[in-house]
This record gives C-alpha cells, sequence and structure tokens, in this order.
C-alpha cells in the first residue's frame, strides 16, 4: 500500500508540474511515468501475499472476515484485503509458580480447592495448535489474543471445575493420573469448539499445604521403618529355624548313637585305636584291659 501511495502522489505531481513552475514542468514527463510504474509495482505487490512455514493466512475485506485461508507460499489476493497471519505449528502455554518461567511475569500456577477443603497448587503446561481450516472463526470471534481468551481461562477454569472431585494426597499420588485424563478430556471439548486443538496436558507439579507434606512424609517413613522390622522379625525367624533343625540333628545323631552303639563295638574300636597308636614311631604308654588285669605298655622310637 505504501508504494501505491507514493506512486499516486508523485503521479499528481507530475500531472500539476506545469502549474507549479515553469522548470518544473521539465520533470512531467519522468515524473508521470515514475508515478505509473510505483502505482504499477505497488498494485503487483499488493496482489501477492507471501504465508511462511507453519502458518496460515486470514483476509480481512472492509471489516468482513474472508473464508478462504491461504496456505504457506505464494498466495493472489486482491490488493485491498488485510493479510492476518496465524501460527498452525504446536505451542505451548506453561502457568509455574517459579518467577519468569511461564508466559506470564511472576507466580502464575492455578491455585484450587480441593474436596477435603485444603489449597493445592498445580502448575501446568498446555501444548496445543491453531486448526488451519478454524483461523478465520478465531479471527472473527475471538481475535489474534487467543491464548489469553483462550488457552488460558479455559485451562484454569476446568481445572478449578474438576479438582474438587478428589481430595489433596489424592491428587498428589494415587488419582494424579486419573485428573489429569479428566481434565484434558474438559479442556479439548472447550479448545475444539473454539477452533484450538489440544495436543498434551502436562501437570508439571502439585503442591500440598506444608502441614500435609509433613503429614505425608511421616506416613511414609513410618511405613518403611515397619518394612525394615517385618525384614529383621523375618530373619530371626529363619535363624530360629535354623538353629532348630541343627539341634533336630544333633538330637537325632545321638539317639541314634545310644541305640546302636554295643561294648563289643566299643571294645574293637579301642583296640583298633590301640594298634594304630602302637604302630605310630612316636614314643606311648598303652593301657590295656579294664581293673586289675590291665597292662601298661610303654615303647620308644
Amino acid at each position: 500500500m505504501f508504494l501505491i501511495f507514493l506512486g499516486f502522489i508523485v503521479l499528481i505531481a507530475g500531472l500539476n508540474a506545469a502549474r507549479i513552475s515553469d522548470r518544473f514542468s521539465h520533470w512531467r514527463g519522468g515524473l508521470v511515468f515514475l508515478g505509473l510504474a510505483l502505482l504499477l509495482l505497488g498494485v503487483a505487490a499488493s496482489t501477492v501475499a507471501q504465508i511462511g512455514v507453519g502458518q496460515v493466512g486470514v483476509q480481512t475485506l472492509f471489516g468482513q472476515v474472508q473464508a478462504r485461508v491461504l496456505q504457506p507460499g505464494l498466495n493472489i489476493v486482491n490488493p485491498l484485503v488485510d493479510v492476518t497471519r496465524f501460527d498452525t505449528r504446536t505451542q505451548n502455554y506453561t502457568m509455574s509458580a517459579v518467577r519468569n518461567e511461564g508466559q506470564q511475569a511472576g507466580d502464575d500456577a492455578i491455585r484450587v480447592l480441593s474436596a477435603d477443603g485444603l489449597e493445592v497448587v498445580i502448575d501446568l503446561t498446555v501444548l496445543y495448535h491453531v486448526v488451519p481450516a478454524q483461523a478465520p472463526h478465531i479471527l472473527a470471534t475471538i481475535g489474534e489474543d487467543y491464548q489469553d481468551k483462550i488457552v488460558r481461562a479455559i485451562s484454569r477454569t476446568r481445572i478449578r471445575d474438576n479438582a474438587v472431585y478428589y481430595d489433596a494426597v489424592a491428587l498428589y499420588s494415587t488419582r494424579r493420573e486419573e485428573f489429569q485424563a479428566r481434565i484434558l478430556a474438559a479442556i479439548e471439548k472447550d479448545f475444539r469448539v473454539n477452533g484450538l486443538q489440544l495436543d498434551q496436558l502436562l501437570i508439571r507439579n502439585i503442591q500440598l499445604p506444608q502441614s500435609v507434606k509433613a503429614s505425608i512424609e511421616s506416613k511414609i517413613s513410618a511405613e518403611q521403618d515397619a518394612q525394615k522390622m517385618q525384614f529383621v522379625v523375618q530373619k530371626e525367624r529363619q535363624e530360629a529355624d535354623r538353629k532348630r533343625v541343627e539341634a533336630q540333628g544333633i538330637a537325632d545323631y545321638q539317639r541314634i548313637v545310644n541305640t546302636q552303639l554295643s561294648d563289643k563295638l566299643l571294645q574293637y574300636e579301642a583296640i583298633k585305636a590301640q594298634q594304630a597308636i602302637a604302630t605310630s614311631p612316636n614314643a606311648k604308654v598303652i593301657i590295656m584291659g579294664k581293673g586289675a588285669g590291665s597292662q601298661v605298655l610303654i615303647g620308644d622310637k
């Protein structure tokens, strides 16, 4: 449009050069030619709209949004239309308690009330993209600031609406995935109505009140101590079983010895032992027999 405006000014100046001054009239032909060239160049440039990769273009003519969506590349358009470009690639919107981590400055985490009346702080990241065919609808009904009006507002509202069905501890641990699936379904439905597609919902952190956190940590510590004690008891029980088996083995051995050993067998074993001592090269004293009939044998190497 700038070239068209500039060409129009130069053309008017060329056509009125004689009225301005005699000296300026010598430039009349050049100014007219230059003005026409700028007009043609401006019109040609205005009829071509370049749309970048991962974008679509929406045309607006005299305040009316056109239904035709401009695809990436060069597009022939009416030189009078305004083209608004929408990014159709995956975008993210983060709401976090950590300063400067999300789109909003400062603490932007979502604070909700659980079923048991406790305040829970949730950090959330929403991954979404604009549906290309719905870009004209977004521009006509929402505008270019759809991120604040739709993504942020709907996400925060749906999380608060669904958090009231869960206790704080359940949100933090056992039913976290169920909660995430529930709010994903609710947000996805609202996004679809407004021309957006929800790709993924990431619950990055759930922060409980300090008193609840301390109670959970105490419970976990007690459970760990109980498991440790169970291990000790099991180990002692196994040791008692081992000693019981060992004592039973000793008792069985003694019973077998007492029932099967006889005087003749003992006498025979004693003779064998004495024979082994007698044949050894060391000095020895051997007592044979019992009572008054016993004999003592003394030998050297």
